[in-house]
């Protein structure tokens, strides 16, 4: 296998239902093992499943914090809600976090909750949040995405004034630890998604489903790059494949189907409670399989 074809294992902590020291513990012990090579978070208000009324943390105070206690993973949320954060608020938290973790970070950005399921969809009235349609939101989207990238690379104060954001002398001081910027992820399957991802991603994250699904979402990617004049291959495909604890064959052969489908950004969810060497355990049973060395 080439480098740039080489696959990269990641691990995916949803910060529901847990502690923050259940966590830690996990992101510390994956930074010691070179095979997980990325850590992500989730980026909810409230629970979306089990209790309802159970603990969640914010996802970019959380990954600061993180950040902090490691020093070689990757790490982001998989994927910031547009809807919950102006762009150039966004711009200067994810710029802050990429200072504090010496230039790890990738900016996992997508639309925001469906209206469904209702999990998701109950934290923006809770929290005084506007709910855009789905329209509205993804154009939304592709502007942030251009806000973001010019308050991370240019040097003198801009306006922006599109249909969703409006900027009066915006600039970003420090700028990001990597240059030009750290890598922007676009998460979604929705063909709207996949357009603003031609235009803006770096990497493309499919969050789960079926391979079928996900090879057919990835042409489509592959078809909204040629009609811009970009080339396919300089989006990296990720995607989400869940782990299950007492039957790792079946998430072997998960990642088999995805590795083989083209997706070289493999993101392992974690289910909680986390088992103690849990980072250890998937690097034996799924990472290290000889099929994926």
């Amino acid at each position: 296998m080439t480098p740039a074809s080489r696959v990269r294992f990641g691990i995916m902590t949803a910060p529901m239902q847990v502690d923050y020291h259940d966590v830690l513990r996990v992101w510390r012990e994956a930074d010691t093992i070179p095979e997980i090579e990325h850590a992500w978070l989730f980026d909810h208000l409230m629970p979306i499943a089990g209790a309802p009324d159970g603990p969640v943390y914010e996802g970019w105070t959380l990954l600061a914090a993180l950040a902090a206690q490691t020093h070689r993973l990757r790490l982001g949320l998989l994927v910031t809600s547009n809807r919950f954060r102006p762009p150039a608020m966004l711009a200067k938290i994810a710029t802050t976090v990429d200072v504090v973790s010496g230039g790890r970070l990738d900016l996992g950005l997508g639309v925001g909750s469906r209206p469904d399921p209702p999990e998701a969809r109950r934290e923006y009235p809770a929290h005084g949040l506007p709910f855009q349609d789905t329209a509205q939101a993804v154009e939304s989207l592709a502007e942030a995405c251009t806000v973001i990238r010019r308050l991370w690379t240019e040097e003198k104060p801009f306006d922006f004034h599109g249909t969703h954001h409006h900027l009066t002398g915006a600039f970003g001081n420090p700028k990001p630890v990597q240059r030009p910027h750290p890598p922007i992820l676009i998460g979604g399957r929705s063909t709207a998604t996949l357009r603003v991802a031609a235009e803006h991603a770096d990497l493309w994250n499919m969050p789960g489903g079926s391979t079928d699904d996900a090879v057919r979402r990835s042409a489509l990617l592959d078809r909204y790059c040629t009609e811009i004049g970009r080339d396919p291959a300089s989006i990296t495909r990720s995607i989400v494949l869940h782990v299950a604890y007492d039957r790792p064959g079946d998430t072997r052969d998960a990642v088999a189907e995805a590795i083989d489908a083209g997706f070289r950004h493999i993101v392992l969810g974690l289910p909680s409670p986390y088992p103690d060497g849990v980072a250890r355990w998937l690097t034996d049973e799924i990472i290290g399989a000889p099929v994926f060395v």
